[in-house]
């Protein structure tokens, strides 16, 4: 069975709670409670305030670009202003061909760097507002449109009424009677009838299709007056409204922490593609001061969807996108030649190459004060002034510090890196096996020192353009020899000695005896030193023997058959230089001299 539950007396309750316990101890407890109550309230309150994010778009520029061979670093500079909490700092117009993991982010100021990210952020198009239109105007549109719909609606009835009669004069012309078919050419009066029938329903058609077509061509005329109307106001209203949103938005999302009101700043740098510098050069050779200028400028272009305005360029040769993974050996195996046998389980293919190891990728990543460059110019009329080299570990850079403007329209854009003169000697070469005029070189020392790119160079001499020579400092030694041009004040002749040739048979063999002499005469009103290249033959053949006779002093190289004499001649001196050798050989062989 269930039990009734007795309903509570809620006022005897209170009454005999209030005999318990005084009224005076009632009303603490509730006082206390309600100040518990609100503090709790004061304290979430302030909580949520405090864990608020704030979002603030901030300026910043590009004040340094260290341009590589390909890509670039550049330095972003930002002040911002922001209250105690949690704030994200926003800066847009950054490049879309940023790699988001080389951002770096360093905040000055009594403020804590929680995260830094990069953002593509697309906009939605703002909704015209007609508020701000006159209202006038909006009421124009709004009767005007309310026209035009009664307008359309009269043009409709006009074309239904047209269409209608158009129909019933093609029924009475396509009638039997009309056509004469059928009893009615029995009877004249019928006929008559029919006819009279005929042209009065015809004329009466007529003359409302005419009328109707007048009304509808005047009211078409006043629906094109409404439209072009209705358009100027759209017009008018359309200047009004907000452009559309044109493309994504690139942008950094920074967060800070501060728990006062903080004034900072921001040193932001990340790497971007779509940016290089390709060097050239200009070297100019002047005989008479013993100098060679060389003019060393870098062609900068980029598309990195940033201009660079007004910055201070660093030029380095490193390159952030090339392998710097150490590659690693693997086991080499081999076994026996199987023609299907190829490339399996890391072995040999048929050829007997081993598989290659793809290069894996790695960056650079330099320090925030790298790009950081002095803020104050001296006064110079040398453009060296203005660069400083800085030799890296891995690289060489250098710190143009004339600011320079690059749009990103990949255009070239020149930028002198320096200008110096190089110490150089004068000589004369001449190789008259292959050909008898003399070239002047200029021999220039300890270009390795300059840490140059490989690049083409122009060669002037005398204000003259000699042509175009490359520089490639890797595969050079450390003196660079520039051709000037043939000299033809100094003639080189050289003649085979036919009187000084023999031939003789030594038992199986036959040996012969070659001489070739080397005449020189310096035309010039100065001295010269004249360097003359020659050779002797070689052979890897066992069965043939060369040997020199006569080598004149030459220097003389046996693997390569080279000589060379290193000759001074006074001005109008004439001499001349004469070498032999013989050479052995089976005598059922011919062996030929090209």
């Amino acid at each position: 069975m269930k039990r009734n539950k007795k309903p509570v007396n809620r006022a005897f309750f209170l009454c005999t709670f209030e005999r318990i316990v005084p009224m005076e101890v009632l009303r603490d407890i509730k006082s206390k409670t309600m100040k518990r109550v609100v503090g709790l309230l004061v304290v979430i309150l302030f909580a949520a305030n405090s864990w608020a994010v704030d979002k603030e778009v901030i300026k910043s520029n590009i004040s340094d670009v260290t341009v590589y061979t390909q890509g670039a670093q550049v330095y972003r500079k930002a002040n911002f202003n922001v209250k105690p909490g949690i704030t994200q700092l926003i800066i847009e117009g950054i490049s879309p061909n940023i790699d988001a993991r080389s951002l770096q982010v360093k905040a000055f100021g009594n403020v804590v760097l929680i995260d830094s990210k990069y953002d593509t952020y697309y906009p939605q198009p703002a909704k015209p507002k007609l508020e701000g239109l006159p209202l006038k105007i909006r009421k124009d549109i709004d009767l005007l449109q309310d026209s035009i719909d009664q307008v359309n609606y009269a043009i409709r009835e006009l074309q239904d009424e047209i269409e209608v009669l158009n129909t019933s004069k093609r029924i009475l012309e396509n009638n039997g009677a009309i056509r004469g078919q059928g009893k009615v050419n029995d009877s004249i009066q019928l006929l008559k009838a029919a006819m009279d029938y005929y042209q009065v329903k015809m004329n009466e058609i007529n003359k409302k299709l005419q009328a109707l077509n007048k009304r509808k061509k005047e009211t078409d005329k006043k629906l094109g007056r409404m439209n072009e109307r209705m358009q100027d106001l759209l017009n008018y209203q359309s200047s009004n409204v907000p452009e559309e949103p044109k493309g994504p938005i690139h942008r950094l999302v920074i967060t800070i922490q501060a728990k006062e009101v903080v004034a900072g700043k921001l040193n932001i740098s990340y790497l971007v593609s779509g940016a290089s510098w390709v060097p050239t050069y200009d070297l100019r050779a002047d005989i008479l001061t013993g100098k060679v200028n060389l003019t060393y400028k870098a062609n900068v272009s980029q598309t990195t969807g940033e201009k660079w305005d007004d910055v201070k360029l660093t030029l380095s040769t490193n390159d952030p996108y090339q392998n710097k993974t150490k590659p690693e050996l693997h086991p080499w195996y081999v076994d026996y030649y199987n023609l299907y046998n190829q490339n399996i389980n890391g072995r040999l293919n048929s050829y007997g190459v081993a598989p290659a190891q793809a290069p894996g990728r790695a960056y650079d990543k330099e320090e925030m004060n790298a790009g950081a460059v002095a803020e104050d110019l001296s006064i110079s009329q040398t453009s060296e002034n203005f660069m400083t080299m800085v030799d890296r570990v891995l690289s060489a850079e250098y710190k143009i510090d004339l600011p320079y403007t690059i749009e990103s329209d990949g255009e070239g854009h020149l930028v002198l890196v320096r200008n110096t003169d190089l110490n150089a000697t004068y000589k004369y070469y001449t190789v008259p096996k292959l050909d008898p005029g003399v070239y002047l070189m200029a021999e220039i020392l300890k270009l390795d020192e300059l840490q140059l790119v490989p690049a083409a160079a122009n060669i002037f001499f005398d204000g003259t353009y000699m042509g175009e020579t490359y520089l490639d400092p890797t595969s050079m030694n450390d003196t660079l020899r520039l051709s000037l041009g043939k000299d033809p004040n100094i003639i080189v002749k050289r003649i085979l000695l036919k009187k000084e040739m023999k031939e003789r048979i030594i038992d199986k063999d036959k040996e012969r005896t070659f001489a070739y002499e080397i005449s020189m005469k310096n035309l010039k009103g100065t001295a010269v030193e004249l360097v003359i290249e020659d050779q002797i033959p070689v052979t890897t053949n066992a069965e043939i023997v060369i040997e020199p006779v006569n080598l004149d002093k030459a220097e003389y190289d046996k693997t390569t058959g080279k000589l060379v004499w290193r000759v001074k001649l006074d001005a109008k001196e004439s001499k001349k230089v004469t070498y032999s050798f013989k050479m052995k050989h089976p005598k059922d062989q011919n062996v030929i001299l090209n």
